[in-house]
């Protein structure tokens, strides 16, 4: 008889600093705040009614580094503070509506999944990181499209054509940044470690 065991959970960057609650709560809001302050980043699309923003590459950062808890909670606060009208999602807007809030809603799901796979070592190579980022970027595509086929009216084809192909050369660019972002700050984090 065999039984199916998880690996044990790894200490994600957040863990690395001194405190419990007040540590918590403000790398929470640091995580919303860094995230708002990524969506300022906007490149519009031509075509398209959802721009590039700064705000995916953080939120799946956020995520990495706060581990699933706190990175769901970081993206929860992001997405309620801003539907309830702090100007922080893309372009200085606010509320849950238009194309892109699809996405954003996508952001708690995945703020929580690469946070847990960051906790189970998925941030620690390149081969891992950028796994966990590709999953990280499904994530928020599966709630995104969908809200975006019924914002603009769309089936399913254009919706990707619109919501997922312009950007997929931006993610890839996003995940190899990560990819070498990520390994680097364990293996400083680790040598720190080893001269203390």
């Amino acid at each position: 008889m065999s039984t199916l065991t998880l690996a044990a959970r790894r200490p994600v960057l957040a863990d690395l600093i001194p405190g419990a609650l007040v540590r918590d709560i403000t790398l929470v809001a640091a995580g919303a705040g860094l995230t708002g302050l990524a969506a300022q980043l906007v490149i519009p699309v031509p075509g398209s009614p959802v721009p590039m923003t700064g705000q995916t590459f953080a939120a799946l950062l956020v995520g990495a580094a706060l581990g699933w808890q706190r990175g769901g909670a970081a993206m929860l606060l992001y997405l309620l503070a801003g539907a309830a009208g702090v100007p922080w999602f893309n372009g200085g807007t606010s509320g849950m509506f238009g194309a892109s809030a699809g996405y954003i809603a996508g952001f708690v799901l995945a703020g929580a999944l690469v946070g847990a796979l960051a906790g189970r070592g998925g941030d620690r190579t390149p081969v891992r990181t950028a796994g966990t980022m590709v999953l990280g970027n499904l994530a928020i595509y599966a709630v995104g499209v969908p809200w975006l086929m019924a914002a603009a009216s769309m089936d399913l084809a254009t919706a990707f054509d619109k919501g997922v192909l312009p950007f997929l050369l931006g993610d890839a660019l996003k995940i190899v940044v990560a990819a070498g972002l990520l390994p680097v700050s364990w293996a400083l984090v680790n040598r720190f470690r080893r001269q203390n």
